[in-house]
Parts: C-alpha cells; structure tokens; sequence
C-alpha cells in the first residue's frame, strides 16, 4: 500500500513536471505583435487581442491613434509592426515607400459612420438635427489627419449643410478623441465610428444616434499591413492571420463594421 501511495506520489509530480514544462515551452515560443491601431478600431482590436493570447500564446501590444500620425511616425522609424488603418491610402504609400512586407497588405474592414450625442432623444434616427440648429458644437475628426473626418465632411456636403456647419466644427486629432468631446459634453453632438457606440450587434453607449446612410459618403475601407519590421515576428504574422479568420468576421459585426469580400 505504502509502495502504492509512494508511486501515485511520483507519479503526480511527473505529470506536473511535464506540464509546467510545456507551459514554460509555450511561454518560450510566445512573442509580442506592437499594431499601431486607427482609433475607430480600439475596441474590435482589443477582442482580437484577446482572441490571439487565447488561440496561440501570442501578445497584442495595442497604440490607439489617427492613421496620419501613425503614418508619419513609421516614416520616421516607429517601431510598429502591423498598421490597421483607417484608409487605403496610407498602408498604399507605406508600401511604395519599401517599408512594408511585400503582398501583406489587405481590406480588414468596412467602417461605418453615426452622428451620435451623449444627450437621449438629441440626434432623431434621419439625422434631421444637423439642419435644426440646436446646438453650437458639432464634433468630427479632424479630416486631414482621419478617414472618419473626411467621411463626416463628404455627409455634410451631400446634405447642404457644409457652409451652415464649418463654424460649429470642433475637430478632434482622432476619432478617438471625437467620442471623448461628445461623452464628456464638451459638444453636444458628433461623427464618430458606429463601432464606438455599439458592442454585440447593440447600441451600448446610451444617449441617441443615427447610423449615417453609406450613400452619404466614400465607403470607409480599412487596410491593414505587415511592416517590415515584423517580417520576422511569428506573432505579427498570426496577427495578419487572425485578421483573415471568421472569428475576426465575428468581431467586425460585432462593433457594426462590414466584414470584407474574402
């Protein structure tokens, strides 16, 4: 019996020695991805993060930003090795300029555009109080820097309310920044990502929105790509993999975005 015991004993700490060694052999084969992430796309990016950790050990370092100053900021060395975008223009001249993997990059995304105002029963579900005039500041990002920007300008030129408008614009660096002058009420109102005010298929930010028709503005494509700094980076390279998977689809309707044609 004691034999018995003495074996079981041995036993357990055999297998408990196998596991901690390949847990400290997966942790050794783990490394860390640093995406420089357009400010529309925190949230999903987070998901995605936590999908990675889950599915192969890797990290997502995450930077929250407008894709200008990210762009800019690669050009100057910035140690990123995936750009998730907010445009195709950017990773484009990325590439032209040989700082990213050759044949890396890819439509991640489609984003949408809403008007949203922290206050309920402010923005009516047509966007009719963009012409109404009760209120002095409306929020966007700032479009030379932000997609989203450019999206709210283009809305407002389909609409005829650019003139009646610029004086009342409060231009945020990012989207990012936008969403917060709208919650903190610094504006009343504003253009910000759908994906800001939604989570799970719902509305989650509370006070009241219009999703902004597509027709109103240039499809918001996102692009996404492999920077040479990450060539070698198993991590980044499962992060460009994910971004082609049905759990990233899953993600992307999640927060209101259209997946891409695959």
């Amino acid at each position: 019996m004691r034999l018995l015991r003495y074996m079981s004993r041995g036993l357990a700490v055999r297998l408990a020695l196998t596991c901690f060694a390949a847990l400290s052999f997966a942790a050794a084969r783990a490394d860390t991805v640093n995406v420089a992430v357009a400010a529309n796309f925190a949230a999903p990016a987070k998901a995605l993060a936590a999908v990675l950790r889950q599915t192969t050990g890797h990290t997502a370092s995450l930077s929250f930003g407008a894709t200008g100053t990210f762009t800019a900021q690669i050009e100057n060395g910035a140690p990123f090795d995936v750009l998730l975008a907010a445009d195709t223009q950017s990773p484009a001249k990325l590439q032209s300029e040989g700082l990213t993997v050759p044949g890396s990059r890819l439509t991640y995304a489609i984003g949408r555009l809403a008007l949203w105002s922290a206050q309920p029963g402010l923005v009516d579900d047509q966007g009719r109080v963009l012409g109404g005039g009760r209120f002095d500041k409306l929020a966007i990002a700032n479009p030379k820097l932000a997609p989203y920007g450019q999206a709210a300008m283009q809305t407002l030129e389909k609409l005829g309310l650019t003139a009646q408008l610029t004086p009342k614009l409060v231009l945020g660096e990012s989207i990012g920044q936008t969403y917060q002058f709208v919650a903190s009420g610094n504006a009343p109102l504003g253009f910000v990502a759908l994906s800001q005010v939604m989570a799970g298929g719902k509305p989650v930010a509370g006070g009241s929105l219009w999703v902004v028709p597509e027709d109103l503005h240039a499809p918001i494509v996102q692009d996404a790509v492999l920077l040479k700094r990450g060539a070698d980076n198993p991590a980044a390279r499962a992060w460009m993999a994910l971004l082609r998977s049905p759990a990233a689809q899953k993600v992307l309707r999640d927060y209101g975005y259209a997946a891409p044609d695959r």
